[in-house]
């Protein structure tokens, strides 16, 4: 069985992520979203949240897992027996972060990471830039799934309270 995993914060998740979740899960048997838990950030949603929204978000991907991780992720993949991991790139500057990271956790753990340039409609997203535009009240409901929209809207408004 072909198995990949998909990392990242997604806070909130954005339909460039749904777009590269989609692709990789075309390629994959199994796909797994994987949710980095930094216990040293609090992020917009909480994790648990992330993981619940990123389920319906991609309720429509059979062989799509969403799961969540801390520490390194090459100690995710050995003990979930994942070889590769599957990045988004949206730009130049994705590239030269995610390179080096590839060749280090080849390094570390024999994990080969699959690159999937992100398609041209979706390529300027990035969840911070979804949170602030929300956050100020601007219309993201174009960027983001629907019921990631509902819940992002609440959330901003609650915040600008």
């Amino acid at each position: 069985m072909r198995r990949a995993v998909c990392p990242g914060s997604f806070d909130p998740v954005t339909n460039g992520h749904v777009d590269v979740i989609g692709r990789a899960a075309g390629l994959y048997d199994e796909l797994v979203v994987a949710v980095l838990v930094n216990p040293g950030k609090a992020g917009f949603f909480p994790v648990e949240e992330r993981m619940e929204l990123l389920r319906e978000a991609v309720a429509d991907l059979p062989n799509v897992t969403v799961d969540s991780f801390q520490g390194l992720l090459v100690e995710y993949c050995r003990s979930h027996d994942i070889p590769v991991i599957v990045k988004g790139l949206r730009a130049v500057s994705d590239f030269e972060y995610e390179l080096q990271m590839a060749q280090m956790n080849r390094e570390l753990a024999g994990i080969e990471t699959l690159f999937v340039p992100t398609a041209p409609q979706v390529g300027h997203l990035s969840s911070s830039l979804v949170k602030q535009i929300a956050t100020f009240g601007g219309d993201v409901s174009r960027l983001v799934p629907e019921v990631v929209h509902d819940r992002l809207v609440e959330h901003a408004r609650r915040d600008a309270q």
